[in-house]
């Protein structure tokens, strides 16, 4: 499942059942504290930009102790999921850390540019109950003037290192409905472009709201690939890939707005970021 939302929360309630019957005083309700997942030992909050930087963290469990088991397996939906966006979303940086024995969460990564960036973790633990996934969130800087951009409209063509995405008839898309964008991605001789899996999937689909930052990301799989589909409430998308150069690419966001599809896949041996703006009612 992937969502957007404050960090989960497992929360305590100690409920006093009241007896039947006239009583002189005021029956009380006790409701213990919320026990959270958080981010413990987060550094650094300020990076060079253009400079590669070791970003390291540890995920504490409510029981104070650090989270060390994480979900495994075949599929994008295991281990954490480290994904930066600046928050004029004109750039993200997506990767899967390796976590230590410890628990300990270390990985190098490269702003591009000076500016405000929002830290997104989407953890993928192997507990048991019915917790499937959770983000916890937190604000890093760039040092440097940083210069914002006004979010471009939608273009349906997007071409990145000399590989074209043209998005086909896209659909009207609203918000907890789920919805599919038909892409053609060709290279830079105009053939098909052959996807090979990259973190689990032919393709990701990441989906951050301008302004708000709300996050939701799907995934495009080959047929016969599992832990694909992603989940919102009651509603599921599963993206596809049957074709080279095809990609079926599942919507499911939240809440009406204004949102930026990073849409990611390996190709050539070399990762494409091709972004685009989409309009939700």
């Amino acid at each position: 499942m992937k969502r957007a939302g404050a960090p989960f929360a497992l929360v305590v309630l100690v409920l006093l059942l009241a007896g039947c019957g006239a009583s002189a005083g005021t029956q009380q309700i006790t409701v213990g504290a919320a026990r959270t997942f958080r981010l413990a030992q987060f550094t650094p909050r300020t990076l060079r930009a253009g400079k590669p930087e070791q970003l390291s963290f540890t995920i504490e469990q409510p029981s104070g102790a650090p989270l060390t088991s994480y979900r495994t397996g075949p599929g994008p939906h295991t281990g954490v999921h480290l994904i930066i966006v600046r928050s004029d979303l004109g750039a993200i940086v997506h990767k899967h850390p390796p976590i230590g024995a410890d628990g300990r969460i270390t990985e190098e990564v490269t702003l591009p540019t000076p500016g405000r960036y929002r830290v997104v973790i989407d953890v993928y633990p192997r507990l048991s109950g019915p917790l499937r996934n959770f983000q916890l969130f937190r604000w890093i800087t760039a040092a440097g003037k940083a210069v914002a951009r006004p979010l471009p409209p939608f273009r349906p063509t997007v071409t990145v290192a000399g590989y074209r995405f043209v998005l086909n008839q896209p659909p009207a898309l609203h918000a907890i409905r789920p919805a599919f964008l038909r892409l053609n991605v060709t290279r830079p001789d105009g053939a098909p472009a052959t996807f090979t899996p990259w973190f689990g999937a032919l393709a990701h689909a990441i989906f951050f709201r301008s302004g708000s930052l709300d996050y939701f990301h799907t995934h495009v799989c080959s047929a016969g690939m599992t832990g694909c589909t992603s989940i919102l409430g009651p509603t599921r998308v599963t993206g596809t890939a049957t074709r080279p150069g095809q990609l079926r690419v599942g919507v499911l966001v939240p809440v009406p707005g204004t949102w930026r599809l990073f849409l990611q896949c390996k190709v050539d041996g070399r990762v494409l970021t091709a972004p685009f703006t989409l309009i939700v009612r």
